[in-house]
């Protein structure tokens, strides 16, 4: 049995260890209460700009359009979205898992990558995955500014002929507990169908025609930010669940510890109460 010297200090390390899981939790859940404000505040402008353009291009000539005709797809583009950090539980072995399986599946040799966060660029460049770009170290400080950047990165590749589909996989935000791992068509432009589209006929000025080629660089920018946005709640949440998950083991461990240090407390007093016995009889005998 260990001796209380050690289990002392064992307790003394696991709960340093619970103080600051404690407050990795704090943190996560005010981080998570602005992030997840972002994103419900963005989410109706998303669907909002969806349903316009879903209403305007059945009459519009989409070949006319290079980000809206489709085309043979021998290059692919995957955009994985995780985080630059860890301590968040499975929220970025999952998304990793998933979109390994989805690259695998399109061709490695045909598929380019361009990472958003640090832990899906290390993960992939180590494998030999042809990544073309990536982006760190900016969610601490994240806008709208990065996703316009990102998103015209990604347009002016497509542009250029680099790849001829671009897909997005990222986790969406359900709840504190749940996230869903999506994966966006993103180029060439097509409207998720579950969107509501506009059922009024509007008169557009100064023809439909220009008005989706106004609105497509918008959409997309809006996109990529909503993108982020949900990563970036469901990276909190899932730090947050995951530190109330370790501080609540700490705390079951220092239970456990301690109900150990009681019993070798009471060994060693018992111990010496029977060697104070023994030789009180020996001096007697």
């Amino acid at each position: 049995m260990a001796n209380l010297k050690d289990i002392r200090t064992r307790i003394g390390t696991i709960d340093n260890i619970r103080q600051v899981t404690r407050a990795m939790k704090l943190v996560a859940a005010a981080k998570l209460r602005r992030a997840q404000s972002n994103m419900e505040q963005a989410r109706p402008y998303a669907r909002r700009i969806n349903g316009v353009l879903k209403h305007l291009l059945p009459d519009i000539n989409r070949h006319a359009h290079r980000l809206l005709s489709m085309r043979p797809a021998q290059q692919k583009a995957f955009v994985v979205v995780t985080s630059d950090r860890g301590l968040c539980g499975s929220f970025n072995t999952n998304i990793l898992r998933r979109a390994h399986n989805i690259i695998d599946g399109a061709g490695k040799d045909q598929s380019q990558l361009i990472c958003i966060g640090r832990k899906g660029y290390e993960y992939f460049n180590k494998r030999g995955y042809r990544v073309v770009e990536h982006y760190t170290d900016f969610w601490a400080e994240l806008d709208f500014g990065h996703a316009v950047k990102m998103a015209e990165a990604v347009t002016s590749r497509y542009l250029a002929g680099e790849f001829d589909d671009v897909r997005v996989i990222y986790n969406q935000f359900k709840n504190v507990a749940q996230q869903e791992i999506v994966e966006f068509h993103y180029l060439p432009l097509v409207l998720e169908e579950e969107d509501d589209a506009i059922t009024i006929d509007f008169l557009f000025e100064p023809s439909k025609d220009e008005v989706v080629k106004s609105l497509i660089p918008r959409h997309l920018n809006v996109q990529m930010w909503r993108f982020l946005l949900e990563s970036n709640a469901s990276e909190q949440a899932a730090r947050m669940t995951s530190m109330e998950a370790a501080t609540e083991n700490a705390g079951d461990l220092i239970d456990s510890l301690r109900l150990q240090y009681n019993k070798a407390r009471q060994a060693a007093i018992t111990t010496e109460i029977l060697e104070v016995v023994s030789g009180a009889e020996a001096l007697v005998e």
